[in-house]
């Protein structure tokens, strides 16, 4: 199994640093950001790892990582071909280096506490389809939010940034995937956006109950403002551990 983290994206929320700076590459504890998801899909067993960034950012990654050598890794690099166009754009990038392989996807701001191990195990035993890792938040409604059926077991439905949501769940940027998501992407239409949305190829696993999910113990951060960079420090110097991230 391979992994794709993205890592591109503007950094918007966390500027000025990000002017001069991916914010991947801003510090999280004592290493730059994207070691977290780096070391995470290694000890997973996931050792042939792309990242998907921007032109302007490429030299930054390859000169900080190399090849992944010091990681313990097998690294590539994509360049995302239309900026800010959405994760499902991004993974589109992918597709030659996933070949016919399942794969795990990460962004690159997403922090958390468990080891994605049994996760994968998981989903390497699920014959087809995707997975998607969920977590309780105070704010869903910034987030993906699933309609859960709990009875079931499934997903009846995913939205994006829910005025009301339907749960106080979110779905995490921890993606997993077969070869169809490819099919998906192709199929779905920019949004209001101007994003391929990664919600609507959810949806569309959903649609072909095709879609499993897993909610994370420990704690998760998507460290993509000044106040949850902050926060994620916290948590990798002092160890702590929360139901809810917020």
């Amino acid at each position: 199994m391979k992994g794709v983290i993205l890592a591109g994206g503007t950094g918007s929320r966390l500027r000025p640093l990000t002017k001069i700076i991916n914010k991947h590459l801003l510090p999280v504890g004592s290493d730059p950001m994207i070691y977290w998801p780096i070391s995470k899909l290694r000890d997973a067993g996931i050792c042939d790892i792309m990242i998907v960034t921007n032109q302007h950012h490429l030299s930054s990654f390859i000169e900080l990582l190399g090849l992944g050598e010091a990681m313990s890794v097998n690294l590539v690099y994509q360049i995302q071909k239309t900026e800010g166009g959405g994760i499902a754009d991004a993974l589109l990038g992918a597709k030659e280096f996933i070949g016919e392989d399942k794969f795990v996807v990460l962004l690159g701001d997403n922090i958390f506490e468990d080891s994605l191990a049994s996760y994968v195990h998981a989903f390497h035993s699920q014959k087809t389809g995707a997975r998607v890792l969920l977590k309780q938040v105070e704010d869903p409604g910034r987030y993906g939010v699933p309609e859960l059926d709990h009875a079931a077991n499934r997903i009846r439905k995913i939205r994006e940034k829910p005025v009301h949501p339907a749960s106080s769940f979110c779905v995490t940027g921890i993606y997993m995937y077969d070869q169809e998501v490819f099919r998906f992407i192709k199929k779905i239409q920019p949004s209001e956006r101007n994003e391929l949305e990664i919600t609507d190829v959810n949806n569309l696993y959903i649609q072909s109950n095709e879609l499993q999910f897993d909610i994370l113990s420990g704690w998760w951060i998507d460290a993509g403002t000044h106040e949850s960079l902050f926060k994620a420090t916290q948590y990798v110097y002092e160890g702590f551990s929360k139901e809810s991230s917020f």
